[in-house]
């Protein structure tokens, strides 16, 4: 394992040579995830969407139930009030003075009242669950839609998990192997531009006498300091570290093609998310 001070005490050039190293390791880490894309907060979208929907379909199902519940009340208190009719009508033929059969009458009015009342609040619940129904079906069918968006996402995002998942974990790995050989003061460095820049290239590659992250031209001066590899030269423009191709010889810029044809996959993931 390499102690803090041999970290220190490593040459520019190895130093410059793990930062590149690191930086070829989160690139492949990076596009692993680009081609996840933003599939996971898709489905937590969903899932959340999903999730609000059944919600609010338990309700509106309460609802009904309650209004339902209320209009069987309702009607059995009809039928009380009804029977309650029949019952003083009754006695008000066998009344035998003026103010019995008033104060019958008055109890005649009142159950009336009462009926009337009733048949009020089974008309309003009636038009409320009508309205409720109406409701439901929209967001059951938003339901059912949403559900089938959900099993596609996820079912996509399973496949491409399954097929770069265990690349993944062993790429990171060796990220965090090679961040443990670096300084923490470059590793903080090296964090901090990744964080800042989009295409996560902190260690960017002069490429014909250009910045390999931002493409701005380097003066000649620059380029031969950069070719020493004996200090550390961050590009003016986008501050990133500029390294010479030859700081490790295994490394393989890619082709025209390569280019061409990851920047085509870019704009199609793009264009799939719109």
């Amino acid at each position: 394992m390499t102690t803090f001070k041999e970290k220190l005490d490593a040459s520019v050039e190895a130093k410059l040579r793990s930062l590149f190293q690191l930086q070829q390791i989160d690139s492949k880490i990076d596009k692993i995830r680009f081609i996840r894309g933003e599939l996971p907060l898709e489905v937590k979208d969903l899932e959340d969407t999903v999730a609000g929907l059944q919600t609010r379909v338990q309700r509106l199902q309460n609802d009904i139930q309650r209004l339902e519940l209320e209009i069987s009340e309702k009607k059995n208190a009809i039928k009380d009030h009804q029977a309650n009719i029949k019952k003083y009508e009754q006695q008000q033929n066998k009344v035998r003075n003026n103010r019995e059969y008033e104060a019958l009458a008055k109890e005649i009015e009142y159950e009336n009242l009462e009926i009337q009342l009733a048949e009020k609040k089974i008309k309003e619940a009636q038009a409320q669950i009508e309205t409720k129904k109406q409701y439901l079906e929209v967001a059951e069918k938003e339901l059912s839609e949403r559900q089938k968006d959900l099993e596609i996402k996820r079912k996509e995002l399973e496949e491409i998990i399954a097929e770069t998942e265990t690349e993944e974990i062993e790429l990171l790995k060796k990220s965090e192997k090679a961040a443990g050989q670096i300084e923490p003061r470059l590793i903080n460095a090296y964090k901090k531009i990744r964080e800042n820049v989009k295409n996560g290239i902190a260690v960017a590659v002069v490429e014909r006498d250009a910045c390999g992250g931002c493409f701005s031209k380097i003066p000649p001066q620059r380029i031969l300091d950069i070719r020493a590899h004996n200090k550390i030269i961050v590009c003016e423009h986008c501050g990133r570290i500029l390294v010479d191709a030859s700081i490790d010889p295994d490394y393989v810029p890619p082709t025209v093609d390569q280019v061409l044809e990851e920047t085509k996959s870019k704009r199609s993931t793009k264009k799939s998310k719109k």
